[in-house]
């Protein structure tokens, strides 16, 4: 007498920001919970692609990652399947036809985010399907690091200080990584439907050519950690903020759709640190420091979803913005005439990406040179950044506006040309997207206003018409800048007290 054993029905597993097969929560459980019977789904959902906010590099970069996703899903005896709509109908449709009991999926935070999965988890319980979520895109949920109070934080430091304690308390749930089991075939019948082109999906090709997916993730992540790179974790700490060196992880993208876990970066570090000379610790914890900004915003957009549209601090919603169109033009094209400023927008424009010095410069030269209100800046990010993330792009803008929640107060104001001196002193970064400053001087890379024409005659160099002068005196717009914040705090202050 033979006994047949008995085929568990298959588990959806929906992919979102976890675009990788290893180390991931949801995957792993779906695997050993159907004994390998797994549909792995992405949903192209047209709210996001026609969403203003999304622009054609990340949807390229999204692309690629899919499309390094389903090769190593092909290696391991599945597919990814393919799909693009409304993600209830979809979810619906895919466990109906495939006789899925339920679906898995890790949690995102985001405001839209979590509408969205109250909606897929409502069709998802009519149709008599179990849903899972899982704690996979942060170390600790928005509602595991809070003051004693039960409050979440909003300043930074203490948030880090907590943060940090709870992993050096029991560092398992990070340093302990659950196994890929096998998958078994796609059932017959099942289509796994074709990866679509950015155009196709309503947005240009871009040239951006950054590979993605979780192989390229994980390879730039071990040579960053590499103790013997000279531009990785090792100095992270006293390089990061020159712009024209490769001093940066670069990792911002992977981890926005998840192609590497935020846990394989915390890992990665701590074994760093048991390695790590005394004079290695600090550029490993500064680093470590950065993965703690990620979760630190994604919890404050998770408790205070009016961020992305206003002011964390309300007295500065009152901000008198002068948004002269013209200027915002010139900032978005690289031509405000400040060196720095525009090579960073040149950066931007033409690889998707800009150095973190380079982000806090330009967004303070928006804000308070150019007097333009920071949500234009977010999402001009937004739509060209290939690591855009809500979270921490409205976190960063917020930052430097000085309308969030950092304690600095508003009249932080960077100065573009002594943070060109002091963050690419011998002007190569600058040199490297302003081709028409190649031949300035060192002595006048961050200040070629300033030249005569006989400086332009010893240097055979002519800017009259390749490189536009200032667009403002910051000097003049420093004052203004004050002056404005100074009113909104004064009109809320008196608003308060009536």
């Amino acid at each position: 007498m033979s006994s047949k054993k008995a085929i568990m029905p298959p588990i959806i597993h929906w992919f979102r920001r976890d675009l990788r097969l290893h180390d991931n929560l949801a995957l792993a459980a779906a695997l050993r919970e159907s004994g390998g019977q797994v549909l792995p789904l992405f949903i192209f959902d047209d709210t996001i692609l026609h969403s203003p906010r999304v622009g054609p590099v990340r949807v390229q970069f999204l692309l690629e990652s899919l499309a390094a996703l389903d090769s190593a899903l092909q290696q391991h005896g599945s597919r990814l399947l393919v799909r693009q709509g409304d993600p209830a109908a979809v979810l619906v449709q895919l466990a109906e036809a495939s006789g899925a009991g339920a679906i898995f999926f890790n949690r995102d935070y985001t405001p839209f985010a979590r509408q969205r999965d109250q909606r897929v988890q409502a069709a998802l319980q009519q149709a008599r399907r179990e849903v899972r979520s899982f704690q996979d895109l942060v170390i600790w949920e928005p509602d595991q690091v809070l003051t004693q109070a039960d409050k979440p934080y909003t300043v930074y430091t203490p948030y880090r200080r907590q943060w940090r304690s709870r992993i050096e308390a029991d560092p398992r749930p990070i340093v302990t990584a659950p196994e890929l089991a096998m998958f078994a075939p796609l059932p017959a019948g099942i289509d796994p439907g074709r990866l679509p082109s950015a155009q196709q999906l309503g947005h240009r090709p871009s040239q951006y050519a950054r590979a993605g997916g979780e192989a390229e993730g994980l390879q730039r992540l071990a040579s960053f950690a590499d103790l013997a790179n000279p531009d990785g974790i090792r100095d992270y700490h006293v390089q990061r903020d020159f712009m024209a060196r490769p001093a940066t992880s670069r990792l911002s993208a992977y981890l926005h759709l998840g192609c590497v876990s935020t846990r394989a970066c915390v890992r990665v570090a701590l074994a760093a640190l048991e390695r790590a000379d005394a004079a290695a610790r600090p550029g490993i914890d500064a680093w470590l420091g950065e993965i703690t900004w990620h979760d630190f915003y994604m919890q404050i957009l998770y408790h205070f979803p009016h961020v992305l549209r206003g002011a964390f601090k309300p007295e500065f919603n009152a901000l008198e913005w002068q948004n002269d169109t013209s200027h915002f033009a010139a900032w978005c094209q690289g031509r405000t005439g400040y060196p720095v400023v525009d090579a960073a927008m040149r950066q931007l424009n033409s690889e998707g990406w800009m150095h973190n010095r380079a982000r806090m410069i330009v967004a303070s030269f928006l804000i308070k040179d150019l007097l333009i209100d920071w949500r234009w800046g977010e999402r001009y990010f937004l739509q060209q950044l290939v690591d855009g993330d809500h979270a921490a792009n409205n976190g960063g803008w917020q930052w430097v506006a000085g309308t969030g929640t950092d304690a600095q107060p508003y009249f932080r104001i960077f100065n573009p040309t002594s943070q060109g001196q002091k963050f690419d002193p011998d002007g190569a970064y600058v040199r490297q997207y302003l081709p028409e400053l190649q031949d300035v001087p060192k002595k006048f890379i961050h200040t070629p206003w300033q030249m005569t024409t006989d400086d332009q005659q010893k240097a055979s160099v002519k800017l009259d018409s390749s490189y536009p002068a200032p667009i403002v005196d910051h000097k003049v717009q420093r004052e203004r800048a004050l002056a404005m914040y100074a009113k909104a705090r004064r009109e809320a202050a008196a608003a308060k007290a009536q």
